[in-house]
């Protein structure tokens, strides 16, 4: 069974920074692409992030580059989304999603919110 288990989330203020992390098992994580999406209160599920099964290639939607960086390890089973520089339009719930699409199998997600 594929399981995702975000983490890392929480309270913090704009410009601050946290790092999520998501747990996989139950698939050979190392074969493939995997992304992050988020969904703002009141609002549709929006790719953020993606990466590449052996983390060298990476794509950021307009609106983060810059500020948020993806990265793997692939020995851990574990995908990561460092955010820094965060606004309050960041405030949203997060999944990782199996593929880079973000349409894939995704976790229980973890909530972000910033605000001052």
């Amino acid at each position: 069974e594929v399981q995702l288990v975000e983490s890392g989330g929480g309270l913090v203020q704009p410009g601050e920074s946290l790092r999520l992390s998501c747990a996989a098992s139950g698939f050979t994580f190392s074969r493939y692409h995997m992304s992050w999406v988020r969904q703002a209160p009141g609002k549709g599920l929006e790719w953020v992030s993606a990466i590449n099964s052996d983390g060298r290639s990476t794509w950021y939607r307009d609106s983060v580059r810059g500020r948020f960086t993806i990265s793997r390890d692939n020995a851990k089973n574990t995908l990561y989304l460092q955010l820094n520089s965060l606004e309050t339009e960041d405030t949203a719930l997060y999944y990782c999603a199996r593929g880079s699409d973000g349409l894939g199998t995704k976790g229980q997600g973890t909530q972000v919110t910033v605000s001052s």
